[in-house]
């Protein structure tokens, strides 16, 4: 008679077996050696990024954003601010991406433009927020993903021409 057994998903077939019998203790090592083959193919998750996390706006922002005008204070500061400057500022990144900003927003690096006013697709910042490229990584790499929505405002706000004001109101809060 034969019994299927699940082993991580698959199905093996094997013999009824008595208990106390060796091809019993082999059957055993052998069910062993498949479960931990399996769990060496997979790859933890980073424990530091979390997948999508939680709109960082509300409802109503994110339905003003995508009806009407992006506006940096109301709808992309503050998805920057909690999900982005906390790495991308010039201490935590001495001489790359920093997003404190304006000025250092809109500089370009070795890799181009973080940020090119009127075209999301030319965009580092857009970019590798949403990366398909095996070789880029996608960013945050620590922290909470941003949303659909969250992207899709920020890249509506690249495409608008990123309107950043200066001063305080376009000065992020690194928050920790």
């Amino acid at each position: 008679m034969q019994l299927l057994k699940k082993c991580a998903g698959l199905r093996i077939a094997c013999n009824t077996i008595p208990q106390s019998s060796p091809a019993m203790n082999i059957h055993h090592f052998t069910s062993l050696l498949c479960v931990l083959a399996l769990g060496a193919c997979t790859t933890p998750p980073n424990p530091e990024t979390k997948p999508m996390g939680e709109n960082v706006l509300s409802q109503d922002a994110i339905h003003a954003a995508k009806t009407g005008p992006v506006e940096f204070t109301a709808h992309v500061k503050p998805v920057l601010e909690a999900k982005c400057v906390m790495c991308h500022n010039r201490k935590a990144l001495p001489g790359h991406m920093s997003l404190e900003n304006r000025t250092e927003a809109m500089r370009s690096g070795a890799l181009g433009a973080y940020i090119v006013p009127g075209h999301p697709e030319s965009s580092l910042l857009v970019a590798n927020v949403k990366s398909a490229h095996q070789k880029v990584s996608v960013m945050p790499a620590v922290g909470e993903r941003l949303t659909p929505d969250e992207y899709a405002i920020l890249t509506k706000w690249v495409k608008e021409g990123a309107q950043w004001p200066a001063g305080t109101a376009g000065t992020l809060k690194i928050i920790r």
